[in-house]
This record gives C-alpha cells, sequence and structure tokens, in this order.
C-alpha cells in the first residue's frame, strides 16, 4: 500500500469553517465538526483551512487558531491535516512550520495565489517551503482558483524532493491530468500521492489509479465514498456508479447559478443533515437564494438524508 493512504487513508475532508453571525469564526462549532466527522467516521484525514474552509478569507491567525482546535478536538482519534498556501512563499513558510509546531506533520499547500507565476516560479515556490520545514507537503493544483496549471513536469522535479511527498489535483479542470503525474513521477517516487481533490470527478479519475479524494461532500457522502472505492476495488463498478450518481447530484446542486466554491449552498445542506450550526460563508460569497437551497434540499430529501 501507498505510504500516505497507508496513514492518512483515502477520504480527507475538507473542513468547513463555521461563522457566527458577525462572520466571526466560531471555534467551538468547530470542534463540534470535527467530533462529528471522527465519531461518524465520515473520512479517514481531516483538513483544516483547505479551499473548502476558506482559506483565502481567513486570516493568518485564525488558521492557526483552527489548527490548534483541530488538534486538540481530534485527540490523536484521526490525522489532522493543514492547509497553509498563501500567496507569498514567505507567509506559507511561516504558517506551515506554526502548524508543524502543533504537532501536525503534513501540510496541503496550495498553489501560490493572484500572482500566476511561472512553472519555475511554482518549483523555486515549493522547493524553498521544502527546505525551510520539517513538515511534509503535499502540493495542491487548483488552476480554476489560482489561475495556473502545475504541469507534469514540474511535479516530477518536485517529486524528487524528500518531503513532498504527493499532489491533490482539481481534476475537474483537466481530468486525464492524473495519468499525467503518474506517469511523470512513477520513476521519480513511486510511492508519490496523487489525489483527485473534485467530487464529481471520482469515478472518472478512480479508474486512472488516483489513491484517494480530497471531497468537501463527505461532510454528508463519506460511508457512500468508502463504499465506492470498495466497491470499485471488488469490481463492482455498477454498484460504485450507483452510489457516485447521488453524491454527484448533490454536488453539482451546490454550484448552482455559476458559483464556483460551493460553500454558501453547501453549509445549510450539511447543517440540515449533522444539526450543527455553522453559519453563513464570508463576504463576499453570497448567501444562497431560496429556489438554490430548495433544490439541494430537495435532493437531499429525495435521498433520505433529511
Amino acid at each position: 500500500m501507498n505510504k500516505f493512504v497507508e496513514k492518512y487513508g483515502q477520504i480527507l475532508i475538507p473542513m468547513i469553517t463555521p461563522y457566527d453571525e458577525n462572520e466571526e469564526v466560531n471555534y467551538e462549532e468547530y470542534a463540534k465538526l470535527v467530533d462529528y466527522l471522527i465519531t461518524e467516521d465520515m473520512g479517514d484525514s481531516l483538513i483544516v483551512t483547505g479551499t473548502t474552509g476558506e482559506a483565502c478569507l481567513l486570516t493568518f491567525d485564525e488558521r492557526v487558531k483552527l489548527f490548534e482546535t483541530a488538534v486538540k478536538a481530534a485527540a490523536g482519534r484521526k490525522p489532522v491535516i493543514a492547509g497553509t498556501g498563501c500567496a507569498s512563499t514567505k507567509e506559507t513558510i511561516e504558517l506551515t512550520n506554526k502548524a508543524y509546531e502543533l504537532g501536525i506533520e503534513t501540510c496541503l499547500v496550495v498553489c501560490p495565489f493572484y500572482n500566476k507565476p511561472t512553472q519555475e516560479g511554482l518549483y523555486l515556490h515549493y522547493k524553498k517551503l521544502a527546505e525551510n520545514t520539517k513538515a511534509n507537503i503535499m502540493l495542491y493544483n487548483i488552476p480554476i482558483f489560482v489561475g495556473v496549471n502545475m504541469e507534469a513536469e514540474t511535479v516530477r522535479r518536485l517529486a524528487s524532493i524528500e518531503n513532498i511527498i504527493g499532489i491533490k489535483d482539481e481534476a475537474g479542470v483537466n481530468p486525464t491530468q492524473v495519468t499525467d503525474f503518474f506517469m511523470a513521477t512513477a520513476d521519480i517516487d513511486p510511492d508519490f500521492a496523487i489525489f483527485n481533490g473534485d467530487d464529481v470527478m471520482l469515478m472518472p479519475t478512480i479508474v486512472q489509479g488516483a489513491m484517494g479524494l480530497v471531497s468537501g461532500g463527505s461532510h454528508i457522502y463519506g460511508h457512500e465514498v468508502r463504499e465506492i472505492f470498495k466497491a470499485f476495488a471488488e469490481g463492482d463498478n455498477a454498484r460504485a456508479k450507483e452510489l457516485f450518481d447521488e453524491m454527484y447530484e448533490f454536488c453539482k446542486s451546490t454550484g448552482q447559478n455559476g458559483r464556483i466554491l460551493p460553500n454558501s449552498i453547501l453549509r445549510p445542506a450539511i447543517e440540515a443533515v449533522t444539526g450543527l450550526n455553522l453559519g453563513p460563508a464570508r463576504l463576499p460569497l453570497a448567501p444562497p437564494t431560496e429556489e438554490e437551497m430548495e433544490v439541494t434540499l430537495g435532493i437531499l430529501k429525495k435521498q433520505g438524508r433529511i
């Protein structure tokens, strides 16, 4: 088994960040979310301040406090991974080292956003980070948000660095790129972990060999995702597709009206299923409309989840 999967599993949940009515982080509710996801066994590892956690809308200090809260609430029951990517290399190094100081061994580091660096810039960014931290680094490629795609040759160069151990690829942009990454890294590091980061691309990428899924939908569909991996491994593709279709329908509904980040709709959906109080997304993410929630909650009702 792949070393990363052996330690962190196949289902990594990028946790929603709860807010109160004033858009202040609700750390108490965050601890409850951690406990819920662990108690209900919705996934194998928890990611703090990833894209679904609205990392770009959080301050440095808020992110550090969320790391602390998650580590304390998890209490060793599930691994915690920190999302530590920032726009600058300097701040990324600082935040990654803060996470490591708190006992988080692996960090998920998104490509620097807003800057649109060249491939050489991406390589130098991650190389400098790796040289200045003891943490393990999982690359995070999500061109739809950061504006630049990490090419397979760049991933190949980075895979030769000892503490760069894998990549999460937002496969919806280029679903065949998972295969490109496998081919580029196979002779450099056969243990290099390659994960899909897009719920709706689970089936296409699982066929290509994606080792796991970073899944915001697993706040609700964690058991189904686990069964999809199991069914596929056993050759029961019909069962895998049946389970996937329900999750697909839900996940597509959270992107209504051109929403790229699904949080505004995902939050109340998770609340409806879990009973937790996650609050609204932070501005500039617009709140969901009644019509949007009618569609998404209707899907959950049809599926018998609420």
